[in-house]
């Protein structure tokens, strides 16, 4: 009897602290955003490095991409000294087409890096809401883009994997 009557009280005082909270949050006005100096020393820190990782995937992205324009000399010096090559097989077309969405799919997550690092930079400088606002939204992007990117490299490990299991179960019961 004891513990019943305790566990009801708590049970009740669960029941009001719920219901002081709800009250709480609907009687108080939202407070705006505080960024302290700390925080925004963090944000200048975070937005040159995010700089300098942005033009480092510019780089890398002309590289790739000047491997893609160059996948045809390549291929024909290739196909030249190895005439049975899969790869020379393939062609220059296919090649360049990789390299260059290889190139894409550096050039736009660095694009965005460089948006967050300026419109960072311009919000701390400045104070500016809106360059903050922007910030956030390019490294928003910028994560979206790599997560759903994951999503599809993942997905196309799992099937990879699935269809060499069944093309090895294919050839073991064939061969059996």
């Amino acid at each position: 009897m004891f513990k019943n009557t305790k566990l009801d009280q708590t049970s009740l005082r669960m029941d009001n602290i719920e219901e002081t909270k709800q009250e709480l949050s609907a009687e108080l006005p939202q407070q705006p955003l505080i960024i302290t100096e700390d925080i925004r020393s963090y944000l200048y820190d975070t937005a040159k490095w995010t700089k300098f990782l942005s033009i480092v995937g510019f780089v890398i992205t002309a590289i790739v991409a000047m491997m893609g324009f160059g996948a045809g000399a390549f291929v024909s010096v290739l196909a030249k000294m190895s005439p049975g090559n899969p790869l020379a097989a393939m062609g220059s077309g296919f090649l360049t087409v990789y390299f260059l969405v290889i190139a894409l799919l550096y050039f736009y997550p660095s694009l965005l890096l460089f948006k967050h690092a300026n419109a960072a930079n311009k919000a701390i400088l400045y104070g500016e809401q809106e360059s903050l606002a922007e910030a956030m939204n390019n490294l928003k992007s910028f994560f979206k883009f790599w997560g759903i990117l994951m999503i599809v490299l993942i997905s196309f490990y799992i099937l990879t994997l699935i269809l060499v299991i069944v093309a090895g179960l294919g050839t073991a019961v064939g061969a059996g």
